[in-house]
């Protein structure tokens, strides 16, 4: 099996919900703002419970936020 790799489209998403702040997101989701930064850049993959959170303050399914990519 061979390295995974999960991608979103957060800071796009953020864009177009009123300009969403990085903080505004993290508070809505219940981590802080360091966090979301590691997300968008892909430095960090969320917990499930996690993408779910965020995949709901956009209003969105979680595999309109997130894509899993296997290489």
């Amino acid at each position: 099996m061979g390295k995974a790799h999960i991608s979103n489209n957060i800071r796009a998403l953020r864009f177009n919900h009123n300009e969403m702040t990085q903080q505004q997101l993290a508070d809505k989701a219940g981590v802080t703002r360091q966090t979301i930064v590691a997300i968008e850049k892909g430095n960090y993959s969320p917990s499930l419970e996690l993408a779910f959170r965020i995949a709901h303050v956009f209003g969105l399914k979680l595999e309109e936020v997130f894509s899993f990519e296997e290489n």
